[in-house]
């Protein structure tokens, strides 16, 4: 009997990660994004990389040490010991949202450093979440005497104040009035690791829109449709992508796809007239 061992593709791969949220593995999902611009990429490989970073962790630390001590103890070992921090000289560079890259560079953006940082304070026995705030993606800690809130881009523990100050611009752009102001706990809770992975493909996104790099961008979306089939405005972007690249049908397809279900979007008309012109070309 001939046995069929077809390896799965990317996709594929990344599609039977994100299956369901209750057993939704944030590491090994985030390390598969690297695939598309790594063909070759052995994600078990950086897994373990990982765990041979956590266990050079624990032989730090006792058996019984007390959460604050654990914290430290992570703190010091990832961002002074191993120099993990942002990459300031090129931060669109595509390779810091690529798990594999900022392993080995020990640089990258707020979100890749937080999942790594989560994966480590987790095998700490750490209560640890992400945190999807404005413009910038943080980590928390929450210790018996009180939460911490961490900007993994520099290891910085940060005051409430702070946290407000750096609120301010996006208050102040979404034009929130003094009276409606939102509690800051609003902007700290936990990001399920959907949302985490939907952000690390969207800052992707953005990266290969502004460069016009039209095949990376429609592989992003991809998985993006995949991760949230309900998502239509990616298939509009898809689309629009798919139509840069002289692919008029599956331009087609996606638009269509968009138009029958944003009822409300303010687009309809713009996204109805580029179909209809496709079909002139198709």
């Amino acid at each position: 009997m001939q046995l069929n061992l077809a390896v799965p593709s990317p996709l594929q791969y990344f599609s039977s990660l994100v299956q369901s949220d209750e057993h939704f593995p944030l590491l090994e999902t985030a390390i598969s994004l690297a695939q598309d611009e790594y063909p070759d990429l052995d994600v078990q490989q950086v897994l373990g990389d990982v765990d041979q970073l956590l266990a050079r962790l624990k032989r730090r630390l006792p058996a019984d040490a007390p959460a604050l001590q654990r914290l430290r103890a992570l703190n010091q070992f990832f961002f002074h010991d191993l120099s993990f921090g942002g990459n300031v000289n090129d931060y669109y560079d595509p390779d810091n949202s690529y798990l594999n890259a900022v392993l080995r560079t020990r640089r990258g953006i707020p979100i890749t450093l937080a999942v790594l940082w989560l994966e480590l304070a987790l095998g700490l026995g750490l209560n640890a979440r992400g945190v999807a705030f404005p413009g910038h993606f943080m980590v928390k800690v929450n210790l018996p005497k009180g939460q911490v809130v961490i900007d993994p881009f520099s290891g910085q523990s940060l005051s409430r104040e702070e946290l407000a100050e750096r609120l301010e611009p996006f208050r102040q752009r979404g034009g929130m009035a003094e009276e409606f102001e939102v509690p800051m706990g609003l902007y700290l809770q936990s990001a399920p690791p959907r949302d985490i992975i939907s952000r690390m493909l969207r800052n992707l996104k953005e990266i290969h829109k502004t460069q016009e790099d039209w095949p990376r961008l429609i592989a992003v979306e991809d998985r993006l449709i995949v991760l949230q089939p309900d998502a239509w405005p990616e298939y509009r972007d898809r689309g629009l992508a798919w139509a840069a690249q002289g692919e008029a049908a599956r331009a087609i397809s996606d638009l269509e796809t968009y138009l029958a279900h944003a009822e409300d979007a303010l687009d309809i008309d713009a996204m109805s007239e580029r179909v209809s012109q496709l079909r002139g070309k198709h």
